[in-house]
Order: structure tokens, then C-alpha cells, then sequence
């Protein structure tokens, strides 16, 4: 299982006091040296967190492959096609989100994908899509041209933390979640077999699989199972527990468990 470690979380911390401090350079260095497999950042819109110069020093500095999330607007796919990351994961992206809340929706966006897809390999970028865990979206996925699916893993994750952690009794506790454990319990054993059909069709018809969102140190065993997954992207909870104890003790920590 390869690990990408998804970097955004500390130009976040850097972006709430807009100094360069904590110094994403240094997070990379970090990540590098303590067993990530690829390097994941997210240019979005809004430029919340990373920023054009932080792809285009990444990138440059960068020991292990980048993968670069993005949504499927031409300005932010032009800017992209100019910088040639490694790979490109085309994202959905809302203006008002906290994160990513779902897959990208292929039939409504079919034509716009489809474009960003060629205009990705036209510039001899390989495509993953971040999509829903359904049979109907790795079909699509395959026949716009994707090589790579990504299976957003977040309504996972959610069903997950509500029965399994203090979600419930906290300010974020999910409300249309708050049902009995029965109920809970049976969602999630859906949830999870949703992704292993998704994966194990999705490899069927030829496309490498990853899955991401939402993924931590006390779910992400769910994932290990299911031999078709090569991938995992995880940011948000290496860096939450870099807080406590170092981002080179969370990336190895990390590794262990996303090691078969």
C-alpha cells in the first residue's frame, strides 16, 4: 500500500496568520525522510491553504511524485497543465465547504471532465478521479479516460467516527447520523462493501485504485483488507497528531498501519 500524505493541513495552520510559519518546504522534507510514498496538495479556487508558488516549489524540490488535486475549472486546469505535477486528481470543489463533502458527480460533469482529461494528457498528465464508491462511477471513470479512481471514503469515515469515537458528543457530531448503534453498524458494514466492490470492479475494468478523505489512525485498518486498493491519501490526521507528537513520528505511525 503506497501512502500519500496530503500536506494541505499545515498551509492551513500557515494561512490562518499569513506568515510562513509553519514553512510547507520543510513539511515536505519531513514527509519525505519519514516514509510517505507521494507527496498530495490541493490548488484550489480560493487558494485557502496552498498557493501557486508552494505547487511550483514543491514540485521543484519534491524527492517522491505529486499528486495535485484540482477541480475541473479551465483557468485552475491551464495553470496546472503549465506546472506538470506527476498526477492529476480532479476534484468537486464548493466555494462555502470546510472540505471535500463528495465525490465528483461524472454524468452531470461528463463533457467538462471529459475535457479536462484530454487537456491533462495532452500535456502527457495522468488522470485519477475522486469519485463515489458505486459500480455506475468506475464505469464512467473508465470511459472518460481516467487511468486512476481515487474512492472518496468520507461517508465511511463519517459512519466510522460516529460509532467508534466522541464524534456524537461533540460541536461536530454529523445530525443526520445520530441513529442507534444497530443502525450505524449496519450502514457502515454497507459503506465498507460499497468500496470493496467499487475497488474490485474498478480494477476488473483496468483502473489503478486509490481511496482518501477522512481516513485516520483507528479507521484506516477497514482499508488494508482490500487488495485492490494500492493507494491511500491521508492528511488531515498525520497532521492532527503531528501537533502532539511531531510530523516525522505521525508519517511513520502512519506507515506501520498502511504497511501489508
Amino acid at each position: 500500500m503506497k501512502l500519500g500524505v496530503n500536506i494541505d493541513h499545515v498551509a492551513v495552520l500557515r494561512e490562518a496568520r499569513r506568515v510562513n510559519d509553519p514553512e510547507i518546504l520543510q513539511a515536505l522534507f519531513v514527509a519525505c525522510k519519514s516514509g510517505a510514498d507521494q507527496i498530495t496538495i490541493h490548488l484550489r479556487e480560493d487558494r485557502r491553504h496552498i498557493q501557486d508558488v508552494d505547487v511550483q516549489n514543491i514540485l521543484k524540490h519534491s524527492s517522491l511524485p505529486v499528486n495535485l488535486e484540482c477541480s475541473i475549472n479551465r483557468e485552475i486546469l491551464d495553470i496546472v497543465c503549465e506546472l506538470k505535477p506527476h498526477r492529476v486528481t480532479l476534484v468537486p470543489e464548493k466555494r462555502e465547504e470546510v472540505t471535500t463533502e463528495g465525490g465528483l458527480d461524472v454524468f452531470r460533469y461528463e463533457d467538462e471532465i471529459k475535457y479536462a482529461i484530454e487537456q491533462l494528457h495532452d500535456s502527457l498528465i495522468p488522470v485519477s478521479l475522486f469519485v463515489d464508491p458505486t459500480i455506475e462511477a468506475m464505469q464512467k471513470s473508465k470511459e472518460l479516460g481516467a487511468e486512476i479512481v481515487e474512492l472518496h471514503t468520507g461517508a465511511f469515515a463519517n459512519l466510522f467516527a460516529m460509532l467508534n469515537s466522541s464524534l456524537p458528543h461533540s460541536n461536530h457530531s454529523v445530525k443526520e447520523l445520530e441513529l442507534p448503534r444497530y443502525e450505524l453498524s449496519s450502514r457502515l458494514e454497507k459503506a465498507i462493501d460499497n468500496i470493496q466492490k467499487s475497488a474490485a470492479y474498478a480494477k476488473n475494468i483496468g483502473l489503478e485504485v486509490a481511496a482518501g478523505h477522512g481516513l485516520n489512525y483507528h479507521n484506516v485498518s477497514c482499508m488494508m483488507g482490500i487488495k485492490e486498493i494500492t493507494e491511500l491519501n491521508i492528511g488531515q490526521s498525520i497532521v492532527a497528531r503531528a501537533v502532539f507528537s511531531g510530523l516525522a513520528t505521525a508519517v511513520k505511525d502512519m506507515k506501520k498501519l498502511t504497511t501489508r
